[in-house]
């Protein structure tokens, strides 16, 4: 990208010839941006316009801090100051009569051009010897020391509609225009002036500050501050949202992928399966839709580099009983900590419900083995076919330093169908027992007609494999609303586009199987009041058309899990019955599902991670935790209203109709096919919430020119800041208040 900026005064054109510049390189196919700094347009006031030139789309709307060059149509403005954030190798272009060895002493080692533009546009009647206007002779110089064609120049004013002496003007300063590189080591660019505050354009004197310092009469002053953004906040892993999609948005996946290894060994995992409670809390969704975090998730996890896995440094050894996401999660983050690790397993497999549970077509095979990979890779030994019980117990917390328990939720949930007639076994069966032979290739339901009962990811998925599988009809019977279904919404959507029923407000009641055509006998349910989860309880029809009969082939029970709590110590003792078995010598842990009961991927991550930091404290005295939040960037907060809308970008999907009859990974992601990059396109949707993204409308808005860009944020010249409150009401995400004096 080539950046230019213009210093000039109102009434010699120095925002035209900012767009006259840009016409001439959009004429040439490049992307372009043209744009002045007003609130000082009268005529002899100084002003600065603006030139971005580019290959690629142009999203950056600030002012320009670091030109490439930097043209100077006024001889009073001529000065080191000019000078600000220039690049070494720039071009100074000046309106001048004298020559650009005048100028050793003030630009010594830099590219200094001269043109008398304004005896040339005076020669040719554009504007008076006071007033005059020298836009379209500045460009024929410009435009030649840019090594551009004379029809390039030639074309820009036509479009513009610039004839006669504006064409002779241009010409003759692109035959004339004077170059040479100073002699002597060029000095860096100033930045400060000498009261310490930058100078700028608007200040008396030259280059002087005001004598009159006004900080003196404000009552307030403003101030910044960091707020945490709502996608923050709503992520149970932890996760550092809007720092992950604002380095996305600048293309850099690997800090992206950092950011969230940093909270999360999962992302691509998450990315896929998580209910995104993120997104639900998004900002954005009050002027459009929310900011598909999911779905930028996954795109960092993919086009990111991992960073090289670290290995044990400390003597003392943990034990982590359960491999799903907490008890992964745990002991990622204690190798990442510096511990030996020894993970326990009881199936054959690492993974927990991740794979057992989790159909391909959602999580794929490949993709989960990689990020277990990675989490082995830091020094985690893992033993697989090793199921813990009490005693197992009692001898880890021997053998190690502590010992933490994510064993899940290994208690399924049973409904009684009071099953009459004989029914047989194989009709029934619980929702996590089909998937895992699913994923064994141990079961067939094709030709039958299957009824899932429940509503939440479980049942979702058990309904959509059992369609894969080839039944002939499938149907999701539930007691509550759609609305209230805890599965992921997308999901929900995804199993009615294939074909799968579903029933809301019914109930099942019993099983009625005579051998020929089993039938589920279901009662019909309205909403009452709320019950303990905030959600409208159902509640019993009772008209006689509140009963009917669904015939069925196989009934698949989705019902939730609980905890088998039989491992737990009681107190510092370990117990069998009535026998003591011994005393524990380690501390023991507990996290995840296994404790909480949370219920999802992220949830458990984020339990893993603050069990690991547990450990940590309890072995070491350091807290690793993180401070407390600050408090919410809510819409209160905001400015939406300078938010323009814009479409979200959802990621592929293989059409229902084919994807009905494969477990082929459904959601194909975000695609680098073709001149738009969608997760560019969607990062650059965030409201970035509670958090400086150096937008420069404080900057811009500022009237006393008192705020100044330093590093990645701002300073405030309270020396003369009156605190009149304007760079506070136009900050759109909260950053900047006022306090009292």
């Amino acid at each position: 990208m080539t950046e230019l900026t213009i210093y000039g005064r109102g009434g010699q054109g120095g925002v035209t010839l900012a767009k006259l510049i840009a016409e001439s390189y959009f004429l040439r196919d490049k992307h372009v941006q043209a744009f002045g700094v007003y609130a000082a347009e009268r005529s002899g006031a100084p002003l600065q316009a603006y030139v971005r030139i580019d290959d690629e789309e142009i999203t950056n709307h600030n002012q320009i801090t670091e030109p490439d060059h930097v043209i100077v149509l006024d001889r009073t403005l001529i000065g080191p100051r000019v000078l600000t954030g220039l690049k070494p190798d720039g071009w100074i272009i000046l309106n001048t009569s004298e020559s650009p060895e005048a100028y050793g002493e003030m630009f010594p080692g830099r590219r200094v051009a001269t043109i008398d533009a304004t005896a040339i546009a005076v020669a040719n009647g554009l504007g008076t010897r006071s007033v005059p206007i020298v836009n379209t002779t500045v460009l024929g110089a410009a435009m030649r020391l840019f090594e551009r064609d004379f029809t390039d120049v030639e074309a820009a004013l036509a479009v513009l509609k610039f004839g006669g002496g504006n064409v002779t003007s241009a010409r003759e300063a692109y035959d004339c225009v004077s170059t040479s590189t100073l002699p002597g080591e060029a000095a860096a660019a100033p930045v400060m002036g000498p009261a310490g505050r930058a100078t700028g354009l608007l200040d008396a004197g030259v280059g002087l500050d005001p004598l009159i310092k006004t900080g003196g009469w404000a009552t307030r002053q403003p101030d910044r501050q960091r707020l945490t953004p709502p996608c923050n906040d709503g992520c149970p892993a932890g996760n550092d949202v809007q720092g992950f999609v604002a380095a996305v948005g600048k293309q850099d996946y690997t800090g992206a992928l950092e950011i969230l290894l940093s909270t999360s060994p999962l992302p691509a995992t998450c990315g896929r399966v998580c209910p995104a409670p993120c997104m639900d809390a998004c900002n954005r969704s009050m002027i459009d839709e929310s900011i598909n975090i999911r779905e930028l998730e996954r795109y960092a996890a993919e086009r990111g580099t991992r960073p090289e896995p670290t290995k044990p440094t400390r003597k003392e050894r943990v034990a982590v009983v359960g491999s799903g996401p907490a008890g992964l999660g745990a002991a990622y983050h204690l190798a990442k900590l510096g511990y030996p690790v020894e993970l326990f397993e009881a199936c054959s497999e690492l993974g927990g419900v991740m794979r057992t549970g989790i159909p391909a077509y959602r999580l794929p095979r490949d993709v989960l083995d990689a990020e277990i990979d990675y989490i082995l890779k830091q020094g985690v030994e893992a033993h697989t076919g090793y199921y813990f019980r009490r005693r197992d117990l009692l001898e880890a917390t021997k053998k190690f330093s502590a010992v933490f328990l994510a064993t899940g939720l290994q208690e399924v949930r049973s409904l009684d169908l009071g099953v009459v007639a004989g029914g047989s076994t194989d009709t029934v069966l619980q929702g996590i027992d089909f998937l895992d032979q699913v994923r064994r290739n141990e079961v067939s339901v094709e030709g039958e007609r299957v009824i899932v009962i429940g509503g939440g990811n479980t049942a979702m998925d058990a309904a959509g494999s059992a369609r894969r599988l080839g039944a002939a009809s499938v149907r999701v019977v539930y007691r509550r609303t759609r609305e209230q279904m805890p599965a992921i919404k997308e999901e929900v959507e995804a199993a009615l586009e294939e074909g799968i029923a579903l029933d809301e407000l019914v109930s099942p009641i019993r099983l009625q199987d005579s051998g020929v055509t089993p039938l589920l006998t279901c009662q019909r349910m309205k909403l009452g009041e709320p019950d303990e989860s905030g959600r409208a309880r159902p509640v019993p029809e009772t008209s006689e058309d509140a009963f009917f009969d669904i015939p069925c082939d196989r009934v698949i029970l989705a019902l939730g899990q609980s905890a088998d709590l039989s491992i737990l110590p009681e107190g510092s003792e370990i117990r069998d019955g009535e026998a003591l078995m011994g005393l524990t010598e380690a501390p023991v842990f507990c996290g995840g599902d296994f404790a909480t009961n949370d219920g999802t991927v992220t949830a458990a991550l984020g339990a893993g991670r603050r069990a690991a930091l547990h450990v940590h404290r309890t072995l070491t005295d350091e807290d690793l935790f993180p401070p407390a939040s600050e408090p919410m960037a809510g819409t209160d907060v905001m400015t939406t209203h300078v938010f323009t809308r814009s479409p979200r970008q959802d990621g592929g999907t293989i059409a229902h109709d084919l994807r009905c009859h494969s477990f082929t990974e459904v959601h194909t992601g975000y695609s680098d096919n073709g001149e738009v990059n969608q997760a560019v396109l969607e990062a650059k949707r965030c409201f970035s919430c509670g958090v400086c993204n150096t937008c420069d409308r404080c900057q811009t808005y500022c009237p006393e020119g008192i705020l100044f860009r330093e590093g990645d944020g701002y300073r405030f010249d309270y020396d003369y800041c009156k605190g009149c409150g304007v760079c506070a009401s136009v900050c759109p995400r909260g950053v900047i208040y006022m306090s009292e004096l």
